[in-house]
């Protein structure tokens, strides 16, 4: 069992994604997050829309919405990546924004999650995966005639950023899992992939993408296992999606957090539990391959039972 710092029995962190983020959305959630002494990472877009959004929020290129996400960084919440803005970028705009980020928040993002449908994804769809689980996920998406390719670790492509994301970013979000225990699950993260040079450090999460499924994610029980088993939680969620009604926090969300604020966790934010896991003994950078296409089967055996490819 791993020994968690100040003599915490495991471990827990939040990444926010950006998706219909805005103040009136995700502020409240914050507030009770730091009331509670939960320092989480939240993801954002740098750049105002060109183009029709395909979930829309809030971006640093609002001044309140740029002063509250600084005041978040102030307060020690992490600020992260999710790509230039809402739609595909190509390099010259994701450049731009990666230096927006760094100009506001005063460093590059240590940590970037890929969003759904930008072009600039870096090794995304298909190319997240190897062999067999490559095969099949790419033949079902071809019956479902939607596409697997993303071009952001291609060279030769306009949306191409792998060298931006290598120099500027630590960590990138692979796999997701359901289970709450998210190490058990991906017990080698944070890797390294030499088949994919652009990210230095992959991590795996624990799915709660809506607010019925993140209340689910930390029930109770999952609470207690998580506990007992001395384990690492990264949730992955979207709070702009319905967490907040009417100005409040809803009470379920809420009183789950509270009780989870309770235990004896350890609640640091994504990139600082990563770098407590590459500084333990034994650690090894480059991921042991046998372990990873387990953890792609895996995936993707859960992506077909759950319709979600």
């Amino acid at each position: 069992m791993i020994e968690w710092p100040n003599g915490k029995r495991f471990a827990f962190t939040i990444i926010d994604d950006t998706e219909a983020s805005t103040l009136e959305k995700v502020g409240p959630i914050y507030d009770l997050l730091h009331e509670h002494g939960m320092l989480t990472t939240k993801t954002v877009w740098p750049l105002a829309f060109r183009e029709p959004p395909r979930f829309g929020g809030d971006t640093l290129e609002d001044p309140e919405y740029r002063a509250w996400v600084v005041g978040l960084a102030e307060r020690g919440f992490e600020i992260a990546f999710h790509g230039a803005t809402d739609h595909s970028s190509l390099r010259g705009d994701t450049e731009r924004a990666l230096d927006f980020f760094s100009e506001t928040l005063g460093q590059d993002p240590k940590l970037h999650a890929n969003h759904f449908g930008q072009m600039e994804g870096i090794y995304w769809g298909a190319d997240r995966l190897d062999g067999p689980p490559n095969l099949l996920y790419r033949l079902v998406n071809g019956v479902l005639r939607r596409n697997t390719k993303y071009y952001g670790h291609v060279k030769d492509s306009p949306y191409f950023w792998g060298d931006l994301c290598r120099n500027r970013i630590t960590y990138v979000r692979n796999l997701s899992f359901s289970d709450i225990n998210t190490l058990k699950v991906s017990p080698i993260m944070p890797y390294h992939d030499s088949l994919r040079p652009y990210v230095r450090y992959w991590f795996s999460a624990s799915d709660g993408p809506s607010y019925d499924a993140f209340c689910e994610l930390i029930s109770e029980s999952n609470q207690d296992r998580l506990l007992a088993e001395g384990g690492a939680c990264i949730a992955y969620s979207h709070f702009g999606f319905g967490f907040v009604e009417g100005g409040r926090v809803r009470d379920e969300f809420a009183r789950l957090i509270e009780r989870l604020a309770g235990l004896p966790g350890w609640f640091v934010p994504a990139s600082t539990l990563l770098d407590f896991l590459r500084s333990r003994p034994g650690w090894h950078a480059e991921a042991d391959r046998k372990i990873l296409r387990s953890m792609q089967y895996r995936w993707l055996g859960s992506r077909l039972r759950h319709g979600t490819m």
